[in-house]
């Protein structure tokens, strides 16, 4: 199949981008030409530059949409809801995703749910971080983000503090905001990590806590996940829907879908403990890749 990726920069290390490497990767082994002048579908990441939008089919990859109270939300919206209205097919990452978006913009005649999954090739090319001071600890916890007030990284840290053993220790992946996160002697800040890096601690770590707000389908999740971390995040958004059925879920009040501060979320409670009752998705990105092969091929 002849395809062409918009609004992509594989150069760039946030979500959509790290995971259109993924699904480069999936392309090439799968003989899919994604690079091509003349393509009989293209493949939008969120929103399309291009004026005219009606002479090649079009599917949009949509993680959610701008609903920060603090922000013009409609008006970042606009060109996404454009892109949407003229797209001959939807990808939602999450079943959250696909209710968010039709609860602002309605519902689409062709859509798809396909959730972000894990470069098993890629993970298990990766050693396991080991060395001396690794193996003292009896439990190496981890979290990772781009770290924004919704992204929890102070619930992330008191939820280890309360939970871990006396041997247990937290690292930080990622570059933080915020000047008032507690120091601890269990606590060990990386700052930012290659795809690489983040792997190999993935594989040394037992846990991971991801207790993000409104996320729609955060690819740390189904990363750590796939490295065999035993997930902690909160029934918020749609990472439940790839954390397994094995993790442990905070509960919180359901969205209703309207505007909110999006920095300023709700006070998490951590003895509302809950299991995971979302079922479970394959995150294996072989038959991931092969999803949206078959979607776009559907809107030729």
């Amino acid at each position: 199949m002849r395809l062409a990726l918009e609004n992509v920069n594989i150069n760039n290390n946030g979500g959509p981008n790290s995971f259109a490497r993924k699904l480069i990767h999936e392309f090439e082994k799968q003989g899919v030409n994604y690079r091509s002048r003349e393509p009989e579908a293209i493949l939008c990441f969120i929103e399309s530059p291009r004026h005219d939008l009606s002479n090649i089919p079009l599917v949009q990859r949509l993680d959610g949409i701008y609903f920060n109270t603090m922000q013009p939300y409609d008006q970042q919206n606009a060109n996404i809801l454009r892109t949407y209205k003229a797209a001959s097919g939807i990808v939602f990452q999450s079943e959250f995703s696909k209710n968010l978006v039709t609860t602002w913009f309605g519902e689409h005649e062709n859509s798809t749910v396909i959730h972000n999954g894990a470069n098993m090739d890629f993970i298990d090319s990766i050693p396991k971080a080991e060395s001396e001071s690794l193996s003292k600890f009896d439990n190496i916890w981890t979290c990772a983000a781009s770290w924004r007030p919704h992204k929890r990284l102070k619930d992330n840290i008191g939820y280890f503090l309360q939970h871990s053993g006396p041997n247990d220790v937290l690292f930080v992946a990622g570059d933080k905001q915020d000047e008032e996160i507690p120091q601890d002697t269990k606590i060990k800040y990386l700052g930012s990590l290659n795809e690489q890096q983040l792997i190999s601690l993935y594989k040394a770590s037992t846990h991971f806590i991801h207790l993000g707000w409104l996320d729609n389908c955060p690819n740390v999740v189904v990363d750590a996940r796939a490295c065999g971390c035993h997930i902690i995040c909160t029934n918020s958004g749609g990472t439940p829907e790839v954390a397994g059925p094995e993790a442990t879920i905070i509960q919180q009040e359901r969205w209703n879908f309207k505007p909110v501060e999006l920095y300023s979320p709700p006070v998490l409670d951590f003895s509302k403990k809950a299991v995971n009752n979302t079922g479970d998705v394959d995150y294996n990105m072989d038959l991931v890749g092969q999803k949206y092969i078959d979607f776009c091929k559907g809107v030729t």
